[in-house]
């Protein structure tokens, strides 16, 4: 089962310094129909303005992570890690306990633009980390890439039965992708036209995805996109098990 979600009806928050829209509950955000899908818990479109920086905060029993759409993205911690992703970065900061983080704009300039996603681990209190990795446009190109996984081998590993996947579609291109028993997912045109059967999406639009065993997008027009892969089905723990 798909459930189309259009642009329009994301929630939209607007604080002068950052533009966000909110999928899924979050802060002051509270729909009891979107609290997201298995262990996919946020999922946020965010821009900051040039210099912008969210200050540093923690959080707990959470998988952040992070897609790098546009612009200078720069990380901070409590940990004394920093560093800075170009589009196509991807990170993962493991947030069990005893850690903050701030996400940055590092360009005084110019806007930018990341994905945050939160996934919910499938073990408590884990100790914080850090991994990040820079792809390129072409590892991406009419393909879905791995970007997390569950396996060690992955290279990015999250510690939940979850994968994602990015892709830069060319205009005609085909994808497909085969959800297991039991699994579901979220899918988000971060931009273009996508195809998916009969339902047309554009920039913006996203679908959660219930026991569809054969997902078949093509792309009307030049498109980007973020797939989530996740059970439908799990445990919470730690503060989400409250």
């Amino acid at each position: 089962m798909l459930e189309v979600r259009r642009d329009r009806e994301i929630h939209e928050e607007e604080g002068g310094w950052f533009h966000a829209r909110w999928h899924f509950s979050f802060d002051r955000y509270r729909d009891p129909r979107q609290m997201g899908v298995g262990p996919l818990r946020v999922f946020n479109h965010d821009r900051l303005a040039p210099g912008a920086i969210w200050p540093m905060h923690p959080h707990a029993d959470v998988e952040g992570i992070t897609y790098v759409w546009k612009g200078s993205f720069r990380h901070a911690d409590s940990l004394g890690n920093d560093g800075t992703l170009q589009p196509g970065g991807v990170q993962l900061m493991t947030l069990g306990s005893g850690a903050e983080h701030s996400e940055q704009n590092g360009s005084k300039s110019e806007p930018m633009e990341f994905l945050q996603l939160w996934i919910l681990p499938d073990t408590p209190g884990l100790p914080p980390g850090l991994q990040q990795r820079q792809f390129t446009k072409a590892q991406r190109t009419d393909r879905l890439l791995k970007v997390i996984g569950p396996e060690a081998e992955d290279v990015i590993q999250v510690h939940q039965d979850a994968a994602v996947y990015v892709a830069a579609l060319t205009a005609g291109a085909e994808l497909s992708h085969d959800f297991g028993a039991g699994r579901g997912g979220y899918l988000y045109v971060i931009e273009g036209d996508l195809r998916l059967g009969s339902e047309r999406l554009s920039t913006g639009d996203a679908v959660k995805i219930f026991e569809e065993r054969e997902l078949r997008m093509h792309a009307d027009g030049a498109s980007e996109l973020l797939l989530a892969d996740v059970p439908l089905d799990f445990t919470p723990v730690g503060v989400w098990a409250r």
